[in-house]
């Protein structure tokens, strides 16, 4: 029997995704995203900061073809709860229009994010925009959303990992894991 995994942080439950299957997800998404836009004159990934970093660092370089990308800086949580309510902090900098746009978050979770952002998108007249989401939380959606291009459809967990984080910790780790938010805030005072 193996030993447990070693956690860098004390507050962390299970391994909920592993590294192996985020980089075989990421690689397979990287291929379906290829071969949709094969035709398409001006590809545009734009991710949502800052969660978002390591997923589209690696989806794109799993892209073979010509693509450009841009970000945009969006907050809708308040700790470990989204608010309901989204900010635009940094928008974009790239002309969209006419443009096949592909909008890259991190977790989809009430759906409040990319559902805001999409609409304020389909206003600058992109050519099309699709939703490719790391995780999905399917439970948990307050609004109906389609994701074209998903990595995995998990539980009601609140995870870290991969570039998500709860009060900026845990972003560096290479997996997805569930967080004991009891843990949490005893060793944080929340």
């Amino acid at each position: 029997m193996r030993d447990a995994p070693k956690f860098p942080y004390a507050f962390i439950d299970k391994i909920i995704v592993s590294q192996e299957e985020i980089d075989q997800r990421v690689c397979e998404l990287g291929e379906t995203i290829t071969r949709d836009y094969a035709n398409s004159e001006n590809l545009l990934l734009l991710g949502l900061l800052r969660g978002s970093v390591m997923f589209i660092t690696d989806l794109m370089r799993k892209i073979h073809r010509p693509m450009t990308m841009d970000f945009m800086s969006v907050s809708s949580y308040a700790g470990s709860e989204s608010s309901g309510f989204v900010r635009i902090d940094s928008d974009h900098k790239t002309n969209i229009h006419g443009w096949d746009v592909i909008l890259v978050d991190d977790i989809v979770d009430s759906g409040f994010t990319v559902h805001t952002v999409r609409k304020l998108l389909l206003d600058r007249k992109p050519n099309s925009i699709k939703v490719c989401a790391l995780l999905d939380k399917p439970d948990r959606h307050k609004v109906d959303i389609h994701i074209d291009y998903l990595g995995f459809s998990i539980p009601d967990y609140f995870v870290v990992g991969y570039g998500l984080d709860i009060d900026e910790k845990g972003r560096n780790l290479p997996y997805i894991a569930s967080v004991d938010l009891e843990k949490f805030k005893q060793i944080y005072k929340k």
